[in-house]
């Protein structure tokens, strides 16, 4: 009996020692999975993606080791975003990031219980949050500041670069109009500027959109925010510099690309900040008691090598103004 009461004894004891370390091995086995998923492409979004993943690593994530990351992309074609975002509810991610406002609506579609941080967008807007302070649901993250008032800005900022422009070229996605034409009109109405609508729904529709703005007189052309032009902002550039249209767009790295000017928020530091949501949530936090953050870093960007080529002088005051000049 001695014996018997002994065996059960140590086996008592391996099994309080066995519990917490067979629990521990369960907690260490699990890496959470995280959804990226974006309507741009693979190298449209590297830049951002990178920031997220740098984001994420000084707060102690690793990818491959201690967090797994899901990318989804569109390439420019938003109709694939709702099967995108269908398959990454079906690989049970803990949480999804998206790029912007598009990708989040199909994401929320997809789910309404999955985490999902914007790392750009705006969300109330599109009905995914009731306002900024009580998101309220299953969206929160970082929001641009309102995309009406930067198209405003924009169009101010280009007509200051083209003092004597009169007529505008509007670039837009026929699909997808995150600013509208009222939104548009009504501030280019107050600086004298004549728009003229050219609209693209696939890459092959560029050539014939900028046709239409030379056959239109077009004196500069102004971009709206969409994932296809994203996706094509080098092609779009070329081709803008080709028709001799001086070009604002949304997107520092459209400049970088050989665009003339951007203004906008920085998008890098968006997805910075993100990352910061991603590690609250995954401790536990509920999306919708995380107040949604506005950005605050606009940056604009200036190419002079482009102007030199259209054979602009730039204002003294936009020199002055510029967070970077390229050369």
């Amino acid at each position: 009996m001695t014996i018997i009461r002994a065996a059960r004894a140590a086996a008592l004891v391996l099994g309080f020692i066995a519990a917490p370390l067979a629990a521990e091995a369960q907690q260490a086995g699990k890496v959470p999975r995280i959804g990226f998923l974006s309507g741009f492409s693979a190298p449209a979004t590297a830049p951002w993606y990178q920031a997220l993943d740098q984001g994420l690593r000084d707060l102690g994530w690793i990818e491959g080791q201690t967090i797994r990351i899901e990318p989804r992309y569109a390439d420019g074609r938003t109709e694939r975003l709702p099967e995108l975002a269908a398959e990454l509810v079906r690989l049970r991610v803990d949480l999804i990031v998206t790029t912007e406002t598009v990708t989040s609506v199909a994401a929320r579609q997809a789910s309404d219980t999955i985490p999902i941080v914007m790392a750009s967008g705006d969300p109330v807007s599109a009905g995914l949050a009731k306002s900024l302070a009580r998101p309220g649901g299953n969206v929160t993250g970082v929001s641009q500041l309102n995309l009406t008032e930067l198209a405003g800005k924009r169009l101010q900022l280009l007509k200051e670069f083209v003092p004597g422009l009169a007529r505008l070229a509007v670039l837009s996605d026929a699909d997808i109009r995150l600013v509208t034409w009222n939104d548009i009109e009504g501030p280019a109405h107050k600086l004298g500027l004549q728009i003229q609508r050219i609209e693209a729904r696939t890459a092959g529709d560029l050539d014939t959109a900028f046709a239409a703005a030379t056959r239109a007189r077009a004196g500069a052309l102004f971009v709206m925010p969409a994932p296809l032009f994203v996706t094509h902002l080098k092609r779009i550039a070329e081709l803008a510099t080709t028709h001799r249209l001086p070009a604002m767009f949304h997107l520092r790295e459209f400049a970088e690309a050989g665009g003339l000017m951007a203004y906008g928020p920085d998008r890098t530091d968006l997805f910075r900040r993100a990352a910061v949501y991603v590690d609250k949530i995954l401790k536990g936090t509920k999306p919708a008691d995380l107040p949604i953050e506005q950005a605050t870093k606009l940056v604009l960007v200036i190419n002079l090598k482009t102007a030199k080529a259209l054979g602009l002088t730039i204002p003294p005051s936009l020199l002055l103004r510029a967070d970077q000049v390229i050369e």
